[in-house]
Formats: C-alpha cells, sequence, structure tokens
C-alpha cells in the first residue's frame, strides 16, 4: 500500500458512503436550503447532509437515518461555499491562527499562505510540524513556496538553497511556487529560478507572479517561463493584457492598493462580462482594513459593480478551487467537498449569519462559537524578541546626507539632506527624520534621513520590518532611544514616545513580527497607533507597509538592506552598513 497520505482513510470513505445507506447518521443537516449550484450556475432547493468535516450528499432526499442528526431548518436561507483568500501573508502583526480565526467570522474558511516567515526562520520539519497543528483547526489552510527574500540578504544563497524549497513544494499542504518578487533576475538568466519553477509545474502546482509594470512582452516571457496567475494589476487595461496572455487574473483590494472598484469599473466598460479566470484578494492587509469584513467586502464590492450575483460569489470560491486544483475538496456547495459553508440571509449580502468551518459551527446565528485551537507559540522558535545588546553613542550619528524620500505607503526615491543630522533634535517645521536601522543581532547598522514620513515624531522604534531588523524613526535622539527601550522591554512590537514618555505601543511578542491578541483586540491598538502617526505628519494610509518595506527590493528605488542603502534600480549599494558587534556583546 502506498505511504501517500490521504486526505480521509479508507475507513472514514466506508463510514462516508455508509451515511447514505442508512449505516451512519449525518451529523448535520441542513434542510430545505437555496443552494449555490456552482455547476449548473443557479440556485437550487436542496437538503445537505454533513458527516464529520466532509458533505456527503446534497438533493432532494432525507437520510433514512437521522438518529445523531442535527437538523437546521433553512428555508428562506441560503448556502455558499466557505470564502477562499487565495494571497494571504499570514504575519503582519496578526498571527496565522488568529487571522484564520477572524476571517472564519465573516465566512472565509479557507486561506492560501505566505510561507515567508517560516522559511526563513525554521527548519522544514519545525515548519511541516506548525503546517500539520495548523491543519487541526477547524480552517484550511494552504501555502505558497517563495523562491526569493524581497531583499539583499548576505547568506540569500544559504537561505534559499535547492534542498529546502523542494522540500516546501513537495508537502501536500503547498499549492504554489512564489509569489515571484524576483523575477528581473529570471529574466535576465537566473537560471536556479527557472528550475525551481520547472520542479513546481512538474508537480502539477502553480506559479503567482508578482509583476508590477510589466510590459506585455514580459508578460508573454513570463508566461512561457510558467507563471499562472498575477495580482498586480492596477486598471482594467493591465488586468485584460493578463488575461489575453492566458493568464488567471487576482483583483487586488488591499490597503495600500485598494484597486477593486476601479479595476472592476474599467473591466466592465472594456467590455469583459465572463469573470471565471478571475478572482479578488485582499492581499495581506494590516489589521484595521480588515475591521468590518475579509473576503466577503470584495464580493459585495463586484456585485455592486455589475458582476451577476453567482459569478460574485465564484471569485471568492469556486474559481479560486479550480485555479489550485484543490476543487474536488473546495469551492462549491456539492457532494465529497469539506463542509465549509456559509448561510446567508440574502445572495445580495455576503456576510454570512452562520458559517461551517469543516463540518464545525464557528458562527452561529450571528454569533461567533467559541474555538478552542491554541498553539503554543514558543516551540516553534515564535517567542518574544531578545536583543542582547544596548544602543550607543556613535549609533546616533549621522555621517552621510544621502536619505530616503517618502513618495507614497511604499514608494521612496533618494534625496540629499540640508539639515544637521548630527544634532539632538530636528526642527519641526520640515518632514525630515532620523532613521536608523540596527541588524536583530546588533552586528550592523544604517544610518540616513527619510523625508515624507512625518513633521513633529518625537520617536518611534518598531521590529516590525520586512527582514526583522530594528528600525528607528523620529525628530528626537533621545526619544527614539526610549522607545527603543521600551520595545526591547515588551518583546517587540511598535512603540511611540514623545517628550520621554511612551504614548502609545502595539505588542507583537511573536518574534517580534506577530500580535498574540485576536484580531479583535488587536485591531483598535492598530488604528490607535496609525491615529498618533497621522497627527504626527504621517500623509498616507498605512504606516506598518512603509516599515515593512523598506527593505523590499521588488519595489523602487531606495532601500535599506544588511548590505547598506541600496539603489533598486542600479543594483548597487550607495552607502554600505556601518559594522557594530556581534549579539550579547
Amino acid at each position: 500500500m502506498s505511504l501517500q497520505p490521504y486526505r480521509w482513510s479508507n475507513q472514514q470513505l466506508r463510514a462516508h458512503a455508509g451515511v447514505l445507506d442508512g449505516e451512519q447518521s449525518p451529523h448535520i443537516i441542513l434542510q430545505n436550503a437555496t443552494c449555490l449550484n456552482s455547476y449548473l450556475h443557479q440556485w437550487e432547493q436542496a437538503n445537505v447532509w454533513i458527516y464529520g468535516d466532509r458533505i456527503v450528499y446534497v438533493g432532494d432526499q432525507l437520510p433514512v437515518n437521522a438518529k445523531e442528526a442535527e437538523i437546521v431548518d433553512c428555508r428562506g436561507s441560503f448556502v455558499v461555499p466557505g470564502y477562499m483568500e487565495p494571497h494571504v501573508h499570514p504575519f503582519m502583526e496578526y498571527n496565522p491562527l488568529s487571522f484564520a480565526r477572524y476571517a472564519g467570522q465573516f465566512g472565509t474558511t479557507t486561506l492560501i499562505c505566505d510561507n515567508m516567515l517560516m522559511f526563513a526562520g525554521m527548519q522544514p520539519s519545525k515548519a511541516f510540524a506548525l503546517i500539520d497543528e495548523l491543519h487541526q483547526t477547524p480552517y484550511s489552510l494552504y501555502w505558497w513556496c517563495r523562491f526569493d527574500a524581497q531583499t539583499e540578504l548576505k547568506d540569500l544563497a544559504g537561505k534559499f538553497n535547492t534542498g529546502d524549497i523542494l522540500a516546501w513544494l513537495r508537502h501536500e499542504s503547498v499549492l504554489q511556487g512564489g509569489e515571484l518578487t524576483g523575477w528581473p533576475k529570471l529574466m535576465e538568466g537566473d537560471d536556479e529560478i527557472l528550475s525551481w519553477m520547472q520542479e513546481t509545474k512538474r508537480l502539477n502546482k502553480k506559479i503567482e507572479g508578482h509583476f508590477p509594470g510589466a510590459s506585455e512582452k514580459t508578460l508573454a516571457k513570463l508566461m512561457l517561463f510558467g507563471a499562472g496567475c498575477d495580482h498586480e494589476a492596477m486598471t482594467g487595461q493591465e488586468a485584460l493584457a493578463r488575461l489575453k496572455h492566458g493568464y488567471w487574473v487576482s483583483l487586488r483590494h488591499s490597503s495600500i492598493r485598494p484597486d477593486l472598484d476601479v479595476l472592476l469599473k474599467e473591466l466592465m466598460e472594456l467590455g469583459v462580462r465572463k469573470f471565471d479566470r478571475f478572482f479578488v484578494t485582499t492581499d495581506g492587509s494590516h489589521p484595521y482594513f480588515y475591521e468590518n469584513g475579509v473576503t466577503d467586502l470584495l464580493i459585495k464590492k463586484a456585485m455592486e459593480h455589475g458582476v451577476p450575483t453567482i459569478d460574485a460569489y465564484h471569485l471568492a470560491s469556486y474559481n479560486i478551487a479550480v485555479y489550485y486544483n484543490i476543487e474536488h475538496l473546495h469551492g462549491s456547495v456539492a457532494t465529497g467537498r469539506i463542509a465549509n459553508l456559509n448561510i446567508l440571509r440574502d445572495p445580495r449580502d455576503p456576510a454570512p449569519v452562520s458559517v461551517l468551518a469543516k463540518g464545525k459551527w464557528i458562527r452561529r446565528d450571528g454569533k461567533a462559537l467559541h474555538d478552542s485551537s491554541a498553539i503554543d507559540w514558543r516551540q516553534y522558535n515564535l517567542s518574544p524578541l531578545e536583543i542582547r545588546w544596548n544602543l550607543t553613542k556613535e549609533d546616533f550619528h549621522f555621517p552621510h546626507p544621502a536619505g530616503i524620500h517618502l513618495l507614497n505607503n511604499v514608494i521612496t526615491r533618494p534625496y540629499e539632506s540640508s539639515v544637521d543630522l548630527n544634532r539632538d533634535a530636528l526642527s519641526p517645521d520640515h518632514d525630515e527624520c532620523f532613521l536608523l536601522m540596527i541588524a536583530k543581532d546588533g552586528s550592523w547598522r544604517i544610518n540616513t534621513a527619510i523625508k515624507g514620513f512625518a513633521r513633529s515624531l518625537g520617536g518611534f522604534a518598531s521590529s516590525y520590518s520586512g527582514p526583522e531588523d530594528v528600525l528607528m524613526i523620529g525628530k528626537n535622539k533621545q526619544d527614539m532611544r526610549l522607545a527603543f527601550e521600551r520595545m526591547k522591554e515588551i518583546g517587540g512590537g511598535m512603540v511611540l514616545v514623545e517628550d520621554q514618555r511612551v504614548l502609545h505601543e502595539v505588542p507583537l511578542p511573536l518574534m517580534g513580527r506577530m500580535s498574540d491578541l485576536e484580531l479583535e483586540t488587536l485591531i483598535p491598538l492598530e488604528k490607535r497607533m496609525i491615529h498618533l502617526l497621522k497627527e504626527r505628519g504621517y500623509p498616507y494610509e498605512d504606516p506598518a507597509f512603509t516599515l515593512f518595506f523598506l527593505s523590499a527590493t521588488h519595489l523602487p528605488f531606495i532601500r535599506l538592506t544588511p548590505a547598506g542603502i541600496y539603489d533598486v534600480k542600479n543594483r548597487k549599494v550607495l552607502v554600505p552598513a556601518s559594522s557594530r558587534f556581534s549579539e550579547g556583546s
């Protein structure tokens, strides 16, 4: 017998079939429901039988044996498949479990997640143990396999090596390679990435692009190399160009790119009326963005822009399942699928009244039900950040005028500061601040200035950054120092200080990157921090993304990397990082 793992054992499959013969009772019967039939593209009256975590029958009949069944009268209600989010970054202040639990309350019960944090911070065996533990929760989590780090790491080849990447690609919960933020290297002849893509396709898995501003010729080449989907279209014309080259198109609506209204309006104007190769994503937004919903809000937007109701639901369910080759498990209300189901009062309102996840009620009649799922994060090295070094006077020496000009949430340009950066404090009459990045182990630092972040910011410290190094920004060096000390004391997070007083903090005790709080608690904490930063001159929407992408070399034009201040376009270091000392010294 093959050692290949199966979703259900032979014994379970026999039990499922036995329900139809009356040998077993279903556990739940949704009776007289109006169900979305994705294959007929219509609504149908049906009874849905659920046994364990599986739908075992959808049709007109009722079971002869219903002794152990909870019978739910769904007359007047509508049943749709659980929503799917195809592009999750499950470490954007929240953690994978807290986001899954929160998203589930809005009907999004299947997540396809970025593995970057686990890939960079854990051995594959440890990461796969965490994946297995998350699999035991009511939520369906699948994963990507990253091919690049999004920044210039000193040991890039050591971290992104063929052995580890192949181990990830061959894991049953991994559905795709990517996202391909390093596609320029691929285009310039990086055959290692191309070989990883070849293996991904051989395994019948997908490759997610990341192709902002790509020309038609570039899109065609990347399709030839194996890319199958891209989420970076910012206009209807860009989405249509991808569609014409055979891509599936993920329409994004996120905290820094809330593009769905524009995309749908322009696609409609371009005459698009067929939506079976589109889906929608929130693209790993920060907590505040989800205050009023998750994927359900995108379905509603699609309807508001004239997408037919059933097509709008398919954008967040059936289409995604078909693309990722998991339609036999997800994406429809049909026999054999995992029992991830949303019960609605009205098909024009995608916010569910009740939610089933793997056959368990997680929301019932408008109220959240207790989910006892818990992860001991410490066993996966996700503990409070331990910083064993101290700031010195030299750390606040700024010898170079080269700085970073922030043009929006994430795009930067180089500039030269004309202010005296070796003063203890800067004037609030301009929007330049000190910017200091120090390696998590204390081995190097970058001293520069940032223009366009704030005008009257005392001191702000954050362990939340792309490469997990420490950032400090502010007008006052003493406030910056105090913010750092407090951030260090709480085991990581974001701390705002003014006049030597801590104004607000967002603790992130899981590696200094993620909170252990539920999103209902985390969202107001983050919103308060955003409000305070905006009061002090932050002009954009999402300061956490500014911090996160300061090191991201897949974005233009100037970034902070372990090598120093880096010119992305010309691929050269403008100002090298300064050596400090080793951790613990």
